[in-house]
């Protein structure tokens, strides 16, 4: 079978089922466990919710859960989650819509162990989320029945952490009492020390308590992917490696049967032009060759695209001044040493972590895929802790670094026929930094504003799968601030600006209106009219209803991005999406 000679170093970071099996193989998922106690106490303690009503502490826990897996569900699809309740005795009801009850915090401790020890060997993350307002469930229990009930609940603890559970107390506190954690559930998840008093004031009474306590709890840190750093011949260090900031984008469609409603898996066939029967496909490959066919094993076409191993190899040091900010092109890895490595890892990477701060320099790696090798910069970054939190951790951020024909000097770009470019003045360097200071805004971090079509898209998705009949209004947090763009300050500051750049006569429509459309301009304006008229002969709405628009065609779709000034990039499903998202359906 022939083969394209450039297709077999294509970058495996464009192959959807690659990047779907390093999912599988180096990220983990988790096995949750939500467990609520249901006594009494529960359904007969109140507190104030958000609307200013009285909700128990039982409901003030499932509306927290309700609004956990809401964002679980889009973050964290992979994961496996339960709902358990506990001391209560009528649980037919609760059975009845597949969730688990026990009587009792051991018995159903020692239920989830006997279910877990199966998943020993399996790389997930076990993780048990406690909600109770009872800090001494052993209370009413006197002498010896208490004491040795409290030695098993606490033997079964023990065993759940041994085989890597993780147990975490969500306590509501009462209106005139506070929960004391010391009393049982210290000993239970093994607080002691600062850890025992760092918990005292997370315990809460309220809804925005405990989501806000759930979302900490819930949201750590995951590795990305476990790579081996070899600082030299026989020495390595086993790193994990985080995502920092990534943008969010729409999960990809699942194409489902129609008729069991299941996920479709697409198989491809090799079928002979002249019999129809099916030929299975070839195990070897062949590239023309000064006419003769040159013959490869799969495996020797592996051996050959493989450009890199895929692990962090040092080659040196350089200082920190080296270090341009133009050379960060994408975001940042963060790396740390491994618990699963060797036991000289950790000291290895403290000693080289020191040398690097003490003597302001960076590593330079080799790294990157079998497809895509590239060198990378390792910057070792001190940890800061403020009011005795962690602010930030100790330990290294792999920059990417680009390639020589990745930077471009702005000159080229914006030089006259004559190759000069135009310098600002310092007057208009001055009147610029004055605009930029009177509309800097104050401690801005890009987590403060949210994507309104991803925030439309996932609000539309939850309507349609908890069939609500309205879909809630989603605020774009991205529109200029108005109100603040036309206070007195930044508005001459503004007006300073344009005077110093265009003068004191420069009329803005009449400039746009003087000067002469270019060739590029002339071709997007007519790509733009031929697509809105393409557009028109489409009946989006019904081809939306029906679900056909995976039917057209790449081409065909971008006709309705760009009548509609859309961006057009990404593949088919991320295009019908944008579509769907800017239709509201």
């Amino acid at each position: 079978m022939d083969f394209d000679p450039d297709d077999i170093f294509r970058d495996d970071e464009d192959d959807p089922d690659a990047q779907l099996s390093l999912l599988d193989k180096d990220s983990t998922k988790e096995y949750v466990v939500y467990l609520v106690d249901a006594s009494p106490k529960m359904f007969s303690t109140s507190c104030p919710s958000e609307d200013q009503t009285d909700e128990s502490h039982f409901h003030i826990a499932i509306s927290c859960i309700s609004h956990s897996l809401k964002t679980q569900i889009i973050s964290r699809s992979y994961d496996q989650v339960a709902i358990c309740f506990f001391n209560t005795n009528h649980f037919q009801k609760i059975l009845e819509a597949n969730m688990v009850s026990c009587r009792g915090l051991e018995k159903i401790l020692y239920t989830m162990l006997s279910g877990w020890r199966r998943h020993f060997f399996v790389k997930v993350d076990k993780r048990i989320l406690l909600f109770t307002n009872e800090d001494d469930p052993f209370g009413s229990i006197k002498g010896a029945i208490k004491s040795d009930m409290t030695r098993m609940t606490l033997q079964r603890a023990k065993d759940a952490q041994d085989l890597g559970i993780s147990i975490d107390l969500l306590p509501l506190s009462g209106p005139d009492e506070a929960f004391n954690v010391s009393l049982f559930y210290a000993d239970l998840i093994g607080l002691e020390g600062d850890d025992l008093v760092d918990s005292m004031p997370s315990a809460g009474n309220k809804l925005e308590d405990m989501k806000d306590q759930l979302r900490k709890r819930m949201f750590t840190k995951r590795i990305v992917k476990r790579l081996k750093f070899t600082v030299f011949n026989g020495l390595s260090i086993e790193l994990n490696s985080y995502a920092l900031i990534r943008p969010t984008n729409p999960g990809a469609i699942t194409w489902l049967d129609s008729v069991t409603n299941l996920p479709l898996k697409s198989e491809r066939t090799f079928i002979c032009a002249d019999t129809g029967a099916l030929v299975e496909e070839s195990t070897r490959r062949f590239h023309a060759y000064k006419n003769q066919n040159i013959t490869f094993s799969m495996k020797e076409l592996s051996e050959i695209k493989r450009v890199s191993t895929g692990h962090l190899l040092l080659l040196g040091f350089k200082p920190l001044s080296c270090l341009r900010d133009y050379y960060n092109l994408k975001p940042s890895t963060f790396l740390y040493p491994s618990d699963e490595g060797t036991d000289g890892s950790m000291c290895i990477f403290i000693a080289l972590h020191r040398s690097m701060i003490q003597l302001n320099r960076f590593a330079v790696a080799f790294s990157g895929s079998s497809a895509r090798p590239q060198l990378v910069a390792l910057v070792a970054q001190e940890e800061v802790i403020q009011s005795g939190g962690q602010i930030e951790p100790p330990g290294m951020h792999m920059i990417y670094l680009p390639y020589s024909d990745d930077i471009r000097l702005v000159e080229e770009r914006f030089s006259d026929k004559s190759g000069m470019v135009t310098r600002a003045s310092d007057d208009q360097i001055k009147k610029a930094a004055d605009l930029i200071k009177r509309i800097d805004l104050k401690d801005f971090s890009v987590c403060q504003f949210t994507n309104p079509a991803l925030q439309r898209h996932y609000a539309v998705l939850q309507a349609l799968a908890l069939e609500e009949d309205e879909i809630p209004e989603m605020k774009d947090e991205t529109s200029p601030d108005e109100e603040g763009l036309s206070r007195p300050g930044v508005v001459k500051a503004l007006e300073e600006f344009k005077t110093s750049v265009y003068g004191e006569n420069y009329d803005e429509e009449s400039e746009h209106g003087i000067g002469k459309p270019t060739e590029a301009s002339k071709k997007r304006k007519a790509h733009a009219e031929f697509a809105a008229k393409e557009c028109e002969t489409y009946d989006w709405g019904e081809l939306a209803d029906t679900g056909k628009l995976k039917d057209l065609t790449v081409v065909e779709l971008k006709y309705y991005l760009t009548a509609h000034n859309l961006p057009v990039s990404g593949k088919k499903e991320a295009i019908i999406s944008r579509i769907l998202t800017h239709m509201g359906k």
